[in-house]
């Protein structure tokens, strides 16, 4: 989880997991937000749909790159070697 700091009227977080699925992984990100006042609500309801936006794009940034690492660290095995 990770708090926000930019200066918003609320408190306001990212949570972002991941969680083993099978032969794969299942990611997961969530925006989690606590308005304070008028003010902290007015902000959330003009900026929730630009999420739309940026939290797939983010996400799939996230992935692109975690792949690449992944690929990127995948070191082939040694052969075998036969004694006789």
């Amino acid at each position: 989880r990770l708090r926000a700091e930019m200066k918003v009227p609320g408190d306001a977080w990212l949570e972002l997991s991941a969680l083993p699925a099978g032969s794969g992984t299942t990611y997961r990100q969530r925006a989690i937000y606590f308005p304070r006042g008028l003010a902290g609500k007015a902000y959330w309801w003009l900026v929730l749909p630009f999420h739309w936006l940026i939290f797939p794009s983010m996400a799939r940034n996230i992935l692109r790159r975690a792949d690449s690492l992944r690929h990127a660290s995948s070191v082939p095995a040694a052969p075998e070697v036969q004694r006789a």
